[in-house]
């Protein structure tokens, strides 16, 4: 009997797809909605100008979430096992923790990006780690690597 999904990871898988809607959003929009989402002004006039390097990068940022949220499907007990899952999902809460609250100590070291910039996007990183981290919490046990 499969147990019942874990609904915090699931909440997780969801968080993170949705960043990464909004990250091939600007893709599809372009610089104003680079500019919107606080990519910096650069960015936007690169796309703007034409240039592949903003959607480039953009769409490795948006593959990375897509990945993330598989793994936390994953953990959820929504989809399969995928390879290292718990070394993955402690990794994956990590980073954004580490975004989370340590962002607004970064931001005077990034060039092109308001303070509200920062405050946003750190509170939101910072609200996706609890949520993968109170996921993570409750499903530890169940998550230990499968021995053979």
């Amino acid at each position: 009997m499969r147990p019942h999904p874990n609904h915090l990871l699931s909440l997780a898988a969801a968080l993170s797809a949705l960043a990464a809607l909004l990250h091939l959003a600007c893709i599809y929009f372009g610089a104003p909605w680079y500019r919107a989402l606080g990519a910096g002004e650069e960015m936007a006039r690169m796309a703007e100008a034409g240039s592949s390097y903003p959607a480039i990068v953009t769409l490795c940022i948006a593959g990375i979430l897509f990945l993330w949220a598989l793994y936390a499907l994953s953990g959820a007990g929504v989809i399969g096992r995928l390879p290292l899952l718990r070394t993955a999902l402690a990794a994956i809460t990590a980073v954004y923790l580490l975004r989370g609250f340590g962002g607004v100590f970064v931001m005077s070291d990034a060039p092109g990006r308001s303070a509200n910039f920062w405050l946003w996007s750190s509170a939101i990183c910072a609200v996706f780690g609890i949520v993968h981290a109170a996921g993570l919490w409750q499903s530890w046990a169940r998550l230990a690597p499968q021995r053979r």
